[in-house]
């Protein structure tokens, strides 16, 4: 039976089918992930893919078993962090993995999670669910925290190592077709990581997709730096899948040594430890905006359906973020209102 349906009270149900399995700790992560996402959305439900006995196993010592909002649906493969795509995508078709992105396209699940192998499950996304028309590669976006507390939206975050100009121009389009649809700026702010806000600056590759960029209908803004991803004054910030993902790395190490560095030093001394304890709130407020774990969840986007992206090695609180953007994503209708922006500014190139 299809779930995309109603409650009684005429709350849209939102389901979304997560794959139990992959990541670096799997179960233990995504079970205790999903009791708390459950317990704080009544209007989900849940479709736990991967080995059956497994998963009852862990869900038996939560007390979920009997859940009404949970259903299990066996896959006896598992796709490893090591994986070669050809091995994931050939060999393993039944992978909690493929079986999880198999019910949205089945229409069983409005959206698919999964913390495993990144490459495998671009592939097998691409394969199963087929791309959106005009969009040559789907693209890796996420929020990055900025001073503007509105959050920089990046791609791509590592789904396409070698990019042309022009696929750096379909994933300007994407995102900001994404943040127009998801955070209701009617035209986003677009710039062009580079080594310099110069017109003559960066590669061959980026200084083509900036003369394409200026003859699209978005709002692009030029090349802009590295640091304006967390200065803020752009919406979205567009690169290849290589610089993203050393910058998507970078960014979270250097998040953690902030916050350990910082409650480190406050605690050292005597007369330290008092103004910590006088300043703690601000400093705990602190701490929780740039905490990594907090941003996890990261949308493929130009898929004909809604995937996202955990990291492999996220904790149960940062899993949790993950289904959470993505369950907004579905309520926002974000998959419909990004093609359709799409179309429009395909049909303005």
């Amino acid at each position: 039976m299809n779930q995309n349906l109603l409650s009684s009270n005429t709350h849209p149900i939102i389901t979304l089918a997560v794959d139990m399995m992959g990541g670096d700790t799997g179960l233990t992560v995504t079970v205790p992930a999903c009791e708390a996402f459950l317990n704080s959305h009544p209007h989900a439900r849940l479709i736990l893919v991967g080995d059956e006995k497994q998963i009852r196993a862990h869900v038996q010592a939560k007390n979920l078993i009997n859940h009404p909002r949970i259903r299990m649906v066996h896959a006896c493969e598992v796709v490893a962090m090591d994986d070669a795509v050809e091995v994931a995508l050939r060999r393993k078709k039944d992978s909690s993995m493929r079986v999880a992105i198999n019910q949205v396209k089945d229409g069983d699940a409005q959206a698919a999670i999964s913390a495993g192998n990144t490459g495998a499950l671009m592939a097998i996304a691409r394969f199963v669910l087929k791309t959106i028309d005009d969009i040559d590669r789907p693209a890796i976006a996420s929020i990055m925290p900025n001073l503007d507390n509105t959050g920089t939206t990046v791609l791509d975050l590592g789904a396409n190592v070698d990019c042309t100009a022009e696929h750096l121009q379909q994933f300007a389009l994407m995102g900001s077709a994404l943040v127009s649809a998801t955070q209701n700026i009617s035209t986003p702010r677009v710039g062009l990581l580079n080594i310099g806000h110069e017109d003559i600056k960066g590669n061959e590759v980026v200084k083509q997709a900036a003369v394409l960029l200026k003859d699209t209908p978005i709002n692009f803004i030029g090349n802009v730096e590295g640091d304006s991803i967390f200065m803020g004054g752009t919406d979205v910030i567009v690169c290849d899948g290589f610089v993203g993902n050393v910058l998507l790395k970078t960014a979270e190490g250097l998040t953690k040594m902030i916050r350990t560095r910082l409650m480190d030093e406050l605690t050292q001394t005597w007369w330290r430890r008092a103004g910590a304890a006088a300043a703690m709130p601000a400093l705990n407020a602190f701490r929780d905006k740039i905490d990594n774990r907090r941003y996890n969840g990261a949308a493929l986007l130009g898929l004909r359906g809604v995937v996202f992206k955990s990291h492999g090695g996220a904790d149960a609180y940062a899993f949790g973020f993950a289904l959470q953007r993505a369950y907004d994503a579905v309520a926002n209708d974000m998959l419909n209102k990004t093609t359709q922006m799409l179309l429009q500014m395909n049909n303005k190139v």
